[in-house]
């Protein structure tokens, strides 16, 4: 009886877990559309936009601009490393895997993506 107990904790954590990646997919979605409409921006935007424990929200755009080098220009100074970090681009959230990123890998972006850093 304890072994199914065991498997069905386990089974409801997993769920958990997913139910609240989602619901952070969500909440950094409507900050990146709560973010458009406060710079009341109409055309292209040719800047990202980092949000989360950072020194400069405002990245200029530039061809070959990537997910680590908005990091690190946007002077991440969170306690420990970030466990969740999400791109918004036109409306779609991203979910990035921190471990991607210290892994040696990395993404483009694209001007006018929005990336959300959760600590």
């Amino acid at each position: 009886m304890t072994v199914g107990l065991m498997v069905g904790c386990t089974l409801v954590g997993g769920c958990v877990s997913a139910a609240k990646a989602k619901a952070d997919a969500q909440a950094a979605y409507i900050a990146g559309q709560q973010e458009g409409l406060a710079r009341g921006q109409q055309g292209e935007n040719l800047n990202v936009t980092v949000v989360g424990p950072v020194r400069n929200s405002i990245i200029p755009w530039s061809e070959g601009l990537t997910l680590a080098n908005a990091i690190v220009a946007a002077e991440y100074f969170g306690k420990t490393d970030p466990k969740q970090i999400f791109i918004v681009r036109h409306g779609i959230v991203i979910p990035m895997d921190p471990r991607y990123l210290l892994n040696g890998k990395d993404v483009p972006l694209q001007a006018g993506d929005l990336v959300q850093i959760q600590p």
